[in-house]
């Protein structure tokens, strides 16, 4: 641990007003102008001092205070790989019959049974299979604790140009069947900051249950979390970490954010709480008799600005529902459920696919854009403004994609504002191009949202 010096001159990094940093260590305050933190705490770089060794920062609870720079490090963006030769939870012996016939340098890797949160390169040599351990150490990965790598990716790619010290250099990768060719690495997450202790994360009560299993409210330092679960299933955990991976790297008031993950005998994923729950069953429970106009208006206009902040990062959301929008104690709107927005793990094989939501072309092409999510938008709003009506009522849902193509639209709910009606049709234009952005709504929205009362 580094010493608690004012005077430490060793080089520390340069942090920007609002960057998030995570302690590395416990740190008590020498001083009144100090603020304590234990391991694990996120806090918020207000600005610089004149010491390059000392940052203000505040703390989840708005607290601001001194901190020394050696004791915290940044929360940086946890990135997915291209890995085909990555073949997830296998045992030695599946592993063996998977390399097959033996060729020299052919190889895959997998994650360790026996050693869970490290992994094996397996790598057939002279009609055998040796099985090579690589262990996290240091934030990094290594085989011998000579060479080490950021990532499996960095580790192949090394040896593929040298054996230095396997068997043979690896130069036939096994691809994995049925894979997306895309990975997340566990150690990512524990290097990236983001990893939790599970023995400061109580669960409580089952809230809800998501795509990869329940969901149960918790409490994490003191602060109420949403905890996300993950079936007992190898097949989901990729998934389950790329929805995590990609929470990484946004932020945005109006998006639901990752509070970190916990990595251990399972994996959860622990988010912000928000306390009341998902916007379409907020809508049917209140109903028009508590709902007022505003509410309404911010609702859209705060869903609007984070799908516009997905959008300024080229990414689309492709599952943008009322469903998907939760709302906090102080009635802001966050989009949630938006792990798909990077990596297209949608596609119409899925049997729960949102057919009322989503648009004609991305139907048809399975072709997902901003321009798609525009449309979903447009379903969002009807159903705001309807108070959570199923939308398309009375037609049955194998028939809607043909009533759509043919021109049929849905009528404007009661009382709905006929600019914000008229944002619905502009959404459902059958020409994509004929959409507008959601930069272009979201002014729209704004205006609107300062004139209603």
């Amino acid at each position: 641990m580094p010493s608690d010096n004012r005077n430490m001159q060793q080089q520390v990094p340069e942090w920007k007003a609002g960057q998030e940093v995570i302690g590395l260590y416990n740190f008590n305050a020498s001083s009144p102008e100090d603020l304590p933190f234990h391991k694990g705490d996120v806090l918020k770089i207000v600005q610089h001092t004149k010491d390059p060794n000392w940052y203000k920062a505040k703390n989840s609870s708005g607290r601001d205070g001194m901190i020394p720079a050696t004791y915290v490090q940044t929360r940086k963006e946890v990135q997915l790989h291209a890995m085909p030769w990555f073949h997830g939870k296998i045992d030695r012996k599946k592993a063996d019959e998977l390399l097959s016939p033996r060729q020299n340098g052919l190889f895959l890797l997998r994650e360790s049974v026996n050693y869970p949160g490290d992994y094996t390169l397996c790598v057939c040599f002279e009609e055998k299979v040796e099985h090579y351990r690589i262990i996290y150490k240091q934030n990094k990965l290594t085989i011998d604790e000579e060479s080490y790598f950021e990532n499996l990716t960095d580790l192949v790619e090394h040896y593929i140009k040298d054996a230095d010290g396997l068997c043979t250099n690896l130069s036939h990768p096994l691809q994995k069947q049925g894979s997306n060719f895309a990975a997340v690495s566990i150690q990512e997450f524990k290097s990236s900051g983001w990893v939790i202790n599970q023995k400061e994360l109580h669960m409580g009560e089952k809230i809800g249950k998501g795509e990869f299993g329940a969901v149960l409210r918790g409490t994490y330092k003191g602060s109420a979390v949403a905890i996300k679960q993950l079936k007992d299933t190898d097949n989901a955990a990729q998934s389950f970490l790329k929805e995590a991976s990609v929470m990484t790297s946004l932020r945005h008031q109006n998006l639901v954010q990752l509070i970190g993950v916990v990595i251990g005998e399972e994996i959860l994923l622990v988010t912000e709480f928000m306390g009341k729950g998902n916007l379409v069953e907020y809508l049917r429970s209140r109903g028009r008799g508590v709902i007022t106009k505003v509410n309404q208006i911010h609702f859209a206009t705060d869903t609007c600005a984070a799908i516009q902040y997905l959008e300024s990062k080229n990414l689309v959301h492709r599952d943008l529902a009322a469903r998907n929008v939760l709302i906090a104690e102080d009635g802001t709107a966050k989009v949630s459920d938006f792990g798909l927005a990077k990596y297209g793990d949608f596609s119409l094989e899925s049997g729960k696919f949102p057919i009322k939501w989503t648009a004609p072309e991305a139907l048809r092409d399975n072709k997902f854009t901003n321009k798609s999510d525009m449309w979903s938008f447009g379903i969002l709003l009807w159903e705001i403004y309807s108070f959570g009506r199923v939308p398309y009522p009375r037609i049955p849902i194998t028939e809607v994609v043909m009533h759509v193509e043919r021109g049929y639209r849905m009528e404007a709910p009661e009382n709905c504002p006929p600019e914000v009606y008229s944002l619905m049709m502009q959404a459902w234009q059958l020409e994509p191009s004929k959409r507008p952005t959601f930069l272009e709504v979201l002014e729209k929205l704004n205006n609107l949202r300062s004139i209603t009362v």
